[in-house]
């Protein structure tokens, strides 16, 4: 009995201590990142780079994230740009490549990737008031350097898994599932050149894609601009304007 008392004991002790290591690597990110204080004063973001999706294929595109849960994506590619967009309550996408002039709403599973991407903290920050929980794994070595690997379930069920790196204190790799067409996908991304922009550091380079699959796709960001004025109709889906039936011609008068 008593051993079984000691047992509990300490499995009652393991919750908090677990909880608090997750806090103290979740704080010392914020901290290499700029700060909590530095990080709420940036109010929307604009990024602009290039994606590259294979060799010889290269597509400029933008990102806008704007508090509330706000994001739009645009590129272009071949002339013709496509957005995907977030308004803090729906997903959008407007996909002219197939011949599709119109907008359309995302499916479910797309909306809760742009859902994510639209978090202008990331899921880290605030995680417990967002709803989300977050696990602490251990250390693991990535691509040579130590780093913490945290699992994070979101509040809408998703779950992320994140490393951070042991000495900068800087997020450096992501993994998750992804429904896409109706087939569940393991993704992963790998995140660097860190630079500093407006007190805030933020990642210039993004590269990733479905996991196990060599070609990857890759963003190099060249230019971030902290708070620009960013209009609530950007994040919103346009009306699809009906198109009314060619008017019978009269007849003439005898």
């Amino acid at each position: 009995m008593r051993r079984l008392l000691s047992l509990a004991a300490l499995a009652a002790l393991a919750s908090p201590v677990a909880a608090q290591t997750v806090d103290e690597i979740i704080a010392k990110n914020v901290q290499a990142r700029g700060g909590m204080d530095k990080l709420k004063v940036v109010q929307s973001v604009r990024m602009t780079g290039k994606m590259t999706m294979g060799p010889g294929l290269e597509a400029p595109v933008v990102l806008e994230l704007k508090r509330g849960n706000q994001m739009r994506m645009e590129f272009t590619f071949q002339g013709m740009t496509g957005v995907q967009a977030f308004d803090g309550k729906n997903g959008w996408a407007l996909m002219p490549f197939g011949g599709r002039k119109d907008p359309e709403p995302m499916p479910p599973e797309a909306v809760k990737d742009a859902e994510e991407q639209a978090d202008i903290d990331g899921p880290l920050v605030d995680y417990k008031a967002k709803g989300h929980t977050v696990e602490f794994l251990g250390k693991e070595p990535i691509e040579g350097s130590d780093a913490y690997k945290l699992k994070v379930t979101l509040k809408n069920g998703s779950v992320r898994t994140i490393w951070i790196d042991a000495d900068a204190n800087l997020e450096i790799k992501g993994e998750g599932k992804r429904t896409i067409r109706g087939s569940e996908v393991e993704s992963e991304q790998s995140l660097g050149d860190y630079k500093e922009v407006g007190g805030v550091m933020y990642p210039h380079s993004v590269e990733g894609g479905p996991k196990g699959v060599p070609q990857r796709q890759k963003i190099v960001i060249d230019k971030i601009e902290v708070n620009p004025t960013l209009d609530d109709a950007r994040f919103k889906m346009p009306e699809v304007k009906k198109e009314e039936p060619p008017k019978t011609p009269e007849k003439p008068k005898s």
